[in-house]
């Protein structure tokens, strides 16, 4: 009896193993560096992490913190964000973006979105109140936001433009680095991220000295010195170990980033015509922190690419408005159209840099032999 054995190719949303076996050795090295110093929370290699990052996104302040939800809980509070205040939020969006909001004693008021997922600049002065006190554009999936309009908006409505660039870091609009351009940037460093720890992280980064001189006193408690508090504030300090970690993958993001453009160039030559997939326009250089395509036909395709060993994710199900936890805003079903639309028909496909050309070609053969025998 012959048997036939199949080699049947995976491909993983991410793949953590196979992305730490590549640098096992240099994380380990660097972890080690750090350990055998002695100095583990803030200090020289915390300092050394900031400065790099400040040189990479060409901004003079950069402030590390324990993660990205922290970044933007730590923004809303130096900019006196806080109760009685409304923060205008795209509503398609991860909910720390929310979450910060409400974490202040503030409230988020949704916008929508446009196609490219991110919010719908058209649509923001509709909600702006007397109570406006920030609008938080979200560059969603490595894509910037419209930032000249938000700037604009802002501007002449007198308020802040807190930018959660949590998965951009590297994404440009007009040549300036997404993250720079508002009042203050928001960054999350999770491993999931295009710029990751081994563990949790983020940072803050903005052009005005003194919402930095205040936000380096908040993220530790509000102290001055071992035994004088000044403000409340945090416990919000990225570790050493981390710092090092991040200041090694800095050396290798432009390199990783440019991987992910070029993935993201594959798909979409190769899916243009059976899917929506995003693209930059004249003024923006994305990252692609995920590859979001659209197609009414995703459920059915997502169960089909699993079939074929092809792991996806939908980013995101439900939006904002329709939480749970947001009951008490009073959003209701059809507040939000696009993002509505979006939810039913966003679908994540595999971008990371360690992917090799036979999965992602394994991809676009599965996504293709989907929609012919359609």
């Amino acid at each position: 009896m012959i048997i036939e054995v199949v080699n049947k190719i995976s491909v993983p949303f991410v793949d953590f193993q196979s992305r730490y076996a590549r640098y096992r050795t240099d994380i380990l090295q660097t972890i080690d560096e750090v350990l055998s110093s002695g100095s583990y929370i803030l200090g020289d290699y915390v300092e050394r992490c900031e400065k790099a990052l400040s040189d990479y996104l060409q901004c003079p302040y950069v402030i590390t913190v324990a993660n990205g939800t922290d970044a933007l809980i730590l923004s809303l509070k130096v900019l006196g964000v806080g109760y009685g205040d409304e923060v205008i939020v795209p509503v398609n969006s991860f909910i720390a973006s929310a979450g910060a909001v409400v974490a202040v004693g503030a409230t988020p008021v949704f916008c929508d979105v446009s196609n490219d997922l991110n919010i719908d600049v058209n649509q923001i002065e509709k909600h702006v109140s007397k109570k406006t006190k920030a609008i938080m554009p979200v560059h969603l999936a490595g894509r910037p936001a419209d930032m000249r309009k938000v700037k604009e908006i802002a501007k002449h409505h007198n308020c802040y433009v807190i930018e959660d660039a949590a998965q951009a870091i590297g994404a440009t609009y007009c040549g300036e680095h997404v993250g720079a351009i508002g009042d203050i940037g928001c960054f999350s460093l999770h491993p999931l991220k295009n710029l990751y720890v081994y563990g949790d992280g983020g940072f803050i980064t903005t052009k005005n000295k003194d919402f930095y001189q205040k936000i380096l006193i908040m993220r530790n408690h509000g102290l001055i010195d071992r035994d004088h508090c000044v403000a409340w504030g945090l416990n919000s300090r990225l570790d050493s170990v981390q710092a090092n970690i991040v200041l090694y993958g800095l050396r290798k993001l432009t390199k990783w980033n440019n991987i992910r453009r070029k993935n993201a160039e594959f798909y979409q030559t190769a899916l243009e015509n059976l899917v929506i997939v995003p693209r930059d326009n004249v003024d923006t250089a994305s990252v692609y922190h995920n590859f979001v395509v659209q197609t009414k036909s995703r459920d059915t395709l997502r169960t089909y690419l699993q079939e074929q060993g092809v792991e996806t994710k939908v980013h995101y199900p439900i939006p904002l408005h329709l939480q749970e936890t947001e009951k008490s805003l009073k959003y209701r079903f059809g507040d939000f159209p696009v993002a509505e639309r979006l939810a039913k028909e966003m679908l994540s496909l595999p971008i990371y840099p360690e992917l090799a050309e036979t999965q992602l070609n394994h991809v676009i053969e599965a996504i293709k032999d989907f929609f012919n025998g359609q």
